[in-house]
């Protein structure tokens, strides 16, 4: 059973009655045998943003994780990325529902300075490319069929013909993602280069990103999506759930590839908190973490759960899209054209495969493609990309709430790599076929045709 805010009783309602419109309160009782920290702050806000990742935040409110964990916790949607990140630092927010690519871009300088840290992935895959109707028909007779439907995945290399045509007539093709230092930037980018087509550099005097572009990248929020690409401002865009199955269900565009298929198994979005938050709030800190890694488990242990988490999500206060456009893709399918539903059991994944675990090597590959693409303007040694990712994720914080919990009997101790280094291994599953080694990152990136190497620069 999920709450409303407003059956609960008296003294927690009060609690969160000064929080913005759209927030949710959560009192500080505990549940019965729990085995609650004493709380260092009387209260929590934790911003995120409406999208399908935002799960684990919200299961673990309804289903009163956090209370078991002695955390008064209130949810707060926020407008963009920015605006939740600017919160973050400046301390109106305790810590958020972030892409994985802040952390790292907030530390190293580029945007906003800032050290952030995470000590928790939210889930593998989840994201999709979606281009218009017009596009898309512009594409197809390019495509291979089989049993009457299109092939997949799908390649760039179909889109290269469009983009060259438009090019030939001296018109822009034009894109939107949702941040600079996000992970739908990135998998845009590496879909593109891997078809041939340029996404374009940063540099240090032009942080639009567009420089030798064949494709013009630009931020549109998630939510604005499909009315941007209807309005006709962009073409399409990559972006998460569930913006691209809005596009299918408003009958205004195809999405033509999911992350899944760019990386299997790509780690997406990551809880973040600021370094001096950490190191004040140490244990409620462990606390958090283990609500999240029950909400992870939970998401993950059946369907009737994510039927449930469905329809958590789609009240307003959270998501606020409509059932069935949330649970084409949360429900083990994903809708390309219309009417073409396949199943994609692992297009979101919360707890399988190690999926909230931070790993090193996921924060390198991040930092790998801000080096691809000019946001990290030098070359740096493969000493340096370590050093980092070990300065932003905390796998000591996530085990010290993994083990707490496998003591507690709510997680079994296979389900966390206790004896992991940080670092996943060689990596397949690339669209392109290259082969991904964290520990090997200036390798990793001259094995494109496509982006910076070595000692280049834009």
């Amino acid at each position: 059973m999920t709450r409303d805010a407003h059956s609960l009783p008296r003294r927690r309602f009060v609690a969160g009655a000064t929080a913005l419109a759209g927030s949710t309160a959560l009192g500080l009782s505990t549940a019965a045998g729990a085995k609650a920290v004493v709380p260092e702050k009387e209260a929590l806000k934790f911003g995120f943003i409406k999208l399908t990742d935002c799960a684990p935040l919200v299961v673990a409110y309804e289903k009163r994780y956090f209370e078991d964990e002695g955390l008064n916790v209130t949810l707060e949607a926020q407008a963009n990325w920015k605006v939740l990140l600017d919160r973050v630092i400046d301390g109106q927010l305790d810590g958020a529902h972030m892409l994985a690519g802040q952390p790292l871009g907030a530390t190293i300088g580029f945007g906003t300075k800032a050290d952030i840290v995470t000590a928790f992935s939210m889930d593998l895959n989840g994201n999709g490319i979606t281009v218009s109707n017009a596009v898309w028909a512009e594409m197809k007779p390019h495509l291979s069929m089989e049993g009457g439907r299109v092939q997949h995945p799908i390649k760039a290399d179909a889109l290269k013909k469009v983009v060259d045509k438009r090019k030939s007539q001296g018109k822009p093709f034009k894109m939107g993602m949702v941040f600079p230092v996000s992970t739908h930037n990135y998998e845009l980018r590496y879909w593109l280069a891997a078809g041939g087509l340029h996404p374009g550099y940063y540099t240090a005097s032009d942080t639009s990103g567009t420089k030798g572009a064949d494709v013009l990248l630009s931020v549109t929020p998630p939510p604005q999506m499909p009315s941007t690409m209807e309005a006709g401002t962009i073409d399409g865009y990559c972006v998460g759930e569930p913006w691209n199955q809005q596009a299918v269900a408003k009958g205004i565009g195809v999405p033509v590839i999911t992350d899944l298929e760019i990386w299997k198994n790509n780690p997406e979005k990551v809880f973040g908190v600021t370094r001096a938050w950490a190191d004040k709030y140490p244990k409620m800190h462990v606390a958090v973490v283990k609500a999240l890694i029950r909400a992870c488990q939970w998401l993950d242990a059946s369907m009737a759960n994510r039927v449930e988490a469905v329809k958590m999500l789609s009240k307003s206060q959270y998501v606020g899209a409509d059932e069935a456009v949330i649970g084409n893709s949360m429900t083990g399918t994903f809708e390309y054209e219309k009417g073409d539903k396949r199943p994609l059991p692992d297009f979101n994944v919360f707890f399988r495969y190690f999926a909230t675990y931070p790993f090193y090597s996921d924060a390198i590959w991040y930092l790998t493609q801000m080096r691809r693409w000019g946001q990290i303007t030098e070359s740096k040694p493969d000493a340096w990309y370590v050093e980092v990712a070990k300065k932003v994720y905390l796998p000591a914080v996530y085990m010290q709430a993994a083990q707490a919990l496998i003591a507690e009997g709510k997680l079994k101790a296979s389900d966390v790599p206790a004896k992991s280094d940080g670092f996943k291994g060689p990596q397949d599953g690339f669209i392109d076929g290259v082969v991904y080694d964290g520990r090997k990152p200036n390798e990793y990136l001259g094995k494109f045709k496509i982006g910076l190497k070595a000692k280049e620069a834009v």
